[in-house]
């Protein structure tokens, strides 16, 4: 089988053809020829071409191994060359070179990296130095306003003490004309019924006075009871019906005593009737004259502080 080879190199010597190959790789049946130009310019042309009629394996080994060995050879002796070894020095350098320049890279890149998570760092601090100006800008607000909160409940304090003390008054003066109000408006009432049951004038004194002081109590109970309800129709009636009764049942106590017959029971019976109602009417009619000076504003109900902040919100 026949073996061909061709081997180019663009550096190598030209070598003798006669001792390129020794005979010892070589049986007796194995031809070889070695060409090479004269012309030391032009690249080389080393051709190898074997042929063998038994066709082993031995003689492609041996060619093989004869081929390795002598490329390994003209490396060897590029290398020991003295250009040669100045550029494999000069390689070796600028590999070194390359490593330190590596290394530096990696460093200033970590230096960046190291720095971008300093300014970082340093962004969320101002970002949170700012949170803070801010809180406690809140803060002084804050107690600023509750100083003023203070200031302003101390002041309203002491000006709910001296409203307290200025509303009792008032309120005393208010009873005082409710009464006054009461007193004269029941006792004009009751004047028809007392000169009925008088002949004299002395003795028109004792009842014009009694009516006139329970309607003098009745138009400060009224005011007290009544409040600030001036419409509530069954509380005015109510307050004038249970002083009626009471001062008309207390006036028939004053009479006759009562005996267990049918006659004492009717007499008791009717001059009771005619006592209440006289003292309703005479109840009633002050109520209507105090209803009248509440609802005209010449009174003021209880309480008057009520009155006089409603007044202000209107």
């Amino acid at each position: 089988m026949p073996l061909s080879t061709t081997i180019k190199p663009t550096l190598l010597p030209t070598p003798d053809s006669n001792n390129l190959i020794p005979r010892k790789f070589f049986t007796s049946t194995t031809r070889y020829t070695i060409f090479h130009r004269p012309c030391s310019s032009s690249p080389r042309i080393l051709t190898v071409k074997c042929s063998s009629n038994g066709g082993s394996e031995q003689s492609s080994n041996n060619l093989k191994d004869l081929l390795s060995g002598y490329v390994d050879g003209q490396v060897e002796e590029l290398l020991n060359r003295e250009e040669n070894k100045v550029l494999l020095d000069g390689l070796e350098k600028a590999t070194k070179r390359v490593e330190i320049a590596k290394t530096e890279l990696a460093e200033i890149e970590k230096q960046e990296f190291e720095a971008k998570q300093m300014r970082e760092y340093i962004t969320q601090l101002e970002s949170r130095a700012s949170e803070i100006e801010k809180c406690q800008k809140e803060i002084l607000e804050a107690r600023v306003m509750v100083e003023e909160a203070e200031s302003f409940l101390s002041q309203n304090e002491d000006g709910i003490k001296n409203e307290d003390e200025v509303n009792k008054e008032e309120e005393r003066w208010e009873s005082i004309k409710a009464a006054s109000v009461s007193a004269i408006v029941g006792t004009l009432a009751g004047l028809p019924i007392s000169f009925s049951q008088v002949s004299t004038i002395s003795e028109l004194l004792l009842p014009v006075a009694i009516t006139f002081a329970s309607c003098a109590l009745f138009g400060v109970t009224f005011r007290y009871a009544i409040r600030r309800d001036l419409d509530n129709v069954q509380l005015k009636t109510g307050t004038s019906a249970a002083f009626g009764f009471v001062k008309g049942l207390g006036m028939l106590g004053g009479g006759q005593p009562l005996e267990l017959n049918a006659e004492s029971l009717l007499s008791h019976a009717f001059d009771g009737a005619i006592s209440v109602s006289q003292s309703l009417f005479v109840f009633v009619s002050a109520a209507v004259g105090l209803d009248y000076c509440f609802k005209m504003g010449f009174l003021s109900p209880f309480p008057i502080k009520r009155s006089i902040s409603s007044s202000k919100t209107r």
